[in-house]
């Protein structure tokens, strides 16, 4: 059964209910930052995808809303919430989320000034979440036509988006490792319109033909010899880049072992080449 610490509840509520008033939808969630409200058909498999429709909460960032009423009876129904998410891609804000990760001893932050540089874009003045980890959060807006999709680490290692059907935990909640908070004079900003050439990088273009990309084969090659590039302090980072873009691409489980011998041979055990890809293969396919 889940701990109840009402008064971080109490919080994350007033933290949610004050992002709702400006615009943004809400929903609560636990201290391991997924929806708290599990879902009602759970123990039906076999049931289509519901989305909310049968009116019932458990549907995740779905249930997300600005109505307070609505808020506060979602979190009544949880009364173990002690944060809250941000739904992206919404009315009015059509909200982005570039999430620079700490993890794995990658320099995210480097990573997207060098984006920058080579697409001639800057990152204006906008609101930055900084999370327990050290990691931070800008938020971006989007023009209300263009749906940008979720990625983990397809624009460089440790740069993960939220886009539509994606959430991001909202400042003031408090999870098992700390609590996400403002950065100093942004709590006020709105979110600052994305730039267009950053944009066009979140944005997959239209296929309007067929393909003429190379074949599974050939991409699992040279990820596999990306990996075996790898020098010490980059053996894991490369690891989960490359295992992220196979399963994106849709021939991760084939890749896998040529993979695993690749990171081997560059100095990991076989424990950890195989947790890094597995943890690539969850971020890929669930993560929001």
């Amino acid at each position: 059964m889940a701990t109840i610490d009402r008064q971080a509840t109490t919080l994350a509520l007033a933290h949610a209910l004050s992002a709702a008033e400006r615009g943004l939808a809400v929903i609560p969630l636990s201290r391991t930052k997924l929806p708290a409200l599990r879902s009602p058909h759970r123990d039906d498999p076999a049931a289509p995808p519901c989305h909310g429709k049968c009116d019932r909460f458990g549907h995740g960032v779905y249930d997300a809303s600005t109505d307070p009423r609505r808020i506060r009876a979602l979190f009544a129904a949880a009364p173990w919430a002690t944060g809250y998410g941000i739904a992206c891609g919404l009315d009015p804000h059509h909200l982005i989320g570039i999430d620079l990760d700490t993890k794995s001893g990658t320099d995210s932050s480097a990573a997207l000034r060098e984006l920058a540089l080579r697409h001639l874009f800057t990152i204006p003045e906008t609101v930055v979440v900084l999370t327990p980890s050290g990691g931070r959060h800008l938020w971006l807006s989007g023009p209300p036509d263009v749906v940008v999709p979720n990625s983990a680490s397809r624009l460089a290692p440790g740069i993960d988006i939220r886009g539509a059907g994606g959430y991001l935990v909202g400042p003031g909640s408090r999870t098992e490792h700390g609590v996400y908070s403002t950065a100093p004079g942004t709590a006020q900003l709105p979110p600052a319109p994305c730039p267009t050439s950053l944009l066009r990088l979140l944005t997959p273009p239209p296929r309007t033909h067929p393909p003429t990309a190379a074949t599974p084969s050939q991409q699992g090659q040279g990820l596999v010899q990306f990996v075996l590039a790898a020098h010490e302090g980059q053996r894991n980072t490369r690891l989960f880049w490359a295992a992220c873009r196979a399963y994106e691409n849709g021939f991760g489980p084939q890749l896998t072992e040529a993979l695993v011998d690749a990171a081997v041979r560059t100095g990991l055990t076989e424990r950890e080449a195989r947790s890094t890809i597995t943890s690539a293969s969850r971020m890929t396919s669930h993560r929001p």
